[in-house]
């Protein structure tokens, strides 16, 4: 099938009734993410996995993706407006942001950072319908040892690039592995880590685990300390950029756009590191680096763009590879799996309505965003004026029901807290959580492509070093590995984790 039939196909499969229906539910719920602090799309996604169970697959993938994409436009609202970021993503937004909307610009401001988004948007769906066609194409040549390498490479940047000391990030992921093994071994037959208990034969219910961590252990967390709600709203005046907007934006969009989407295809980079990549730019390559920070148009318009656009590419290697990038990619790759739809090479000619649905429904989702954001802005402000104490009892509900419905098993719910207190024990200890998610998607797999490596070269290991895409990953991996010794890398990473705090 070629890209033009490709088109066609999912846009006859987007503009369904019921998936234009749920992907405007996604985005309207994914503005309404990033608007409230505390409410990630990585906990919604979490929580709302058991629901999607019961939907077709390809409508479930819209609405969620709708979620993860839709909660980046929310996020740069509240920061302008109120100086507080609804989506990490979003922390560099406040920077020029705020003070503009303090100089009473935050029409344009606003005006900048949807416009951006939807340009970068648009973009990076464009580069997912060249690309993911290509990589796919090459992934079927893969062999085990390359995508041993492929996910080593991905769980150390996962590692690296994650919050909190080097250590910590580590320790998350063996954790995360030693969970992935809790189970019947395919091989043997031989119950792993399971201490007698029937309920664990068929290992951790990766639902279970993500919904716990990330939707209750927020949920504790918001209650401990639940964040200051901003009194005044900026006043939002005209909506359209000036002339002197359009010129001073134009080129920080597009180098913003270039950045997240070449990172967004990176594992483990995310949307942090790209918006915080291009404002970083933008401040070396301006004429007038001494008014970031000011009030510059050019610092809402390059993160916002790098970020949405990191948004649409991350979907590449999750859809095409079947390796989750960040822990919201290993979320979609849950709710795949749970329906019998295993991502990879193959899902562009096994599932490809799924695909190119997707797609489409991107580019469709971003245009609905692009109205959503500007006309009703005034009320996404408001919304972060909920008192948090209306909102958590109903998040408990919907988890615990959702969590039972999976396998009508009660053990689920209580594994569902215990991971729900776990989640809240690493936030207060600073580990952040994302790499044990993606290492218990990854680590089972890495264990099956090891061994089956080993089995067809007869336990020689040194296939891992002939094959020379394997070997060039595995240095790239060494590298980065490397680079951690480094004082200068340890610096420079230490000032982004700051700044992102």
């Amino acid at each position: 099938m070629d890209i033009f039939d490709g088109l066609l196909l999912g846009f006859s499969t987007a503009t369904t009734f019921t998936n234009f229906v749920y992907c405007f539910l996604g985005v309207l719920l994914g503005t309404a993410v990033g608007v409230l602090p505390g409410l990630g799309p990585i906990a919604t996604i979490s929580m709302l996995l058991p629901f999607t169970f019961g939907l077709p697959v390809d409508t479930a993938l819209i609405m969620l993706a709708g979620i993860f994409y839709g909660s980046q436009y929310g996020g740069s609202t509240t920061a302008i407006l109120m100086n507080l970021p609804g989506e990490a993503s979003s922390v560099v937004t406040t920077l020029d942001g705020h003070a503009m909307a303090k100089q009473g610009k935050a029409g344009r401001a606003l005006a900048a950072a949807a416009l951006g988004s939807f340009f970068a948007g648009t973009v990076g769906t464009l580069f997912i319908v060249v690309s993911a066609p290509l990589l796919a194409s090459l992934a079927l040549t893969f062999g085990p040892a390359e995508y041993f390498s492929l996910i080593v490479l991905g769980l150390i940047t996962s590692m690296v690039l994650a919050s909190g000391s080097l250590l910590t990030a580590f320790g998350m992921a063996l954790f995360g592995v030693l969970l992935g093994m809790i189970g019947t071994d395919v091989n043997s037959g031989a119950a792993r880590f399971t201490f007698g208990t029937p309920h664990l034969l068929d290992g951790l219910d990766f639902v279970v685990v993500a919904t716990g961590i990330f939707g209750l252990g927020d949920v504790l967390a918001n209650l401990e300390d639940e964040r200051s709600r901003a009194a005044g709203v900026a006043k939002v005046s005209s909506l359209f950029p000036t002339r002197e907007d359009w010129k001073r934006m134009t080129a920080p969009v597009l180098r913003g756009t270039g950045i997240g989407v070449l990172l967004g295809v990176l594992p483990g980079a995310g949307v942090l590191l790209a918006s915080f990549s291009a404002y970083a730019l933008e401040k070396k390559v301006s004429r007038h680096p001494e008014e970031f920070g000011k009030g510059a148009i050019e610092g809402v318009a390059a993160p916002e763009a790098a970020n949405n656009a990191a948004a649409q590419t991350c979907f590449i290697p999750m859809l095409t590879l079947g390796l989750p990038g960040t822990a919201t990619m290993a979320l979609m790759i849950g709710a795949l799996v749970v329906q019998g739809v295993q991502p990879g090479p193959e899902i562009l000619t096994q599932q490809p309505s799924l695909f190119w649905g997707l797609v489409v429904s991107m580019w469709l989702g971003n245009l609905m965003l692009l109205f959503l954001n500007l006309p009703l802005v005034g009320m996404w402000a408001k919304l972060i004026s909920v008192p948090y104490h209306y909102l958590f009892p109903m998040i408990c509900v919907f988890v615990a029901i959702g969590v039972y419905s999976i396998n009508n098993s009660v053990f689920d719910v209580y594994m569902m807290a215990l991971f729900g207190v776990l989640g809240y024990f690493f936030r207060k200890v600073g580990a952040e959580p994302a790499p044990l998610i993606l290492a218990m998607i990854l680590g089972p797999m890495a264990e099956e492509y090891l061994r089956r490596a080993l089995l067809i070269s007869h336990g020689d290991a040194s296939v891992f070093f002939t094959s020379p895409l394997s070997l060039g990953t595995l240095i790239v991996a060494a590298l980065l590995l490397l680079s951690i010794i480094s004082p200068r890398f340890r610096k420079v990473r230490e000032e982004g984790l700051q700044e992102a705090d």
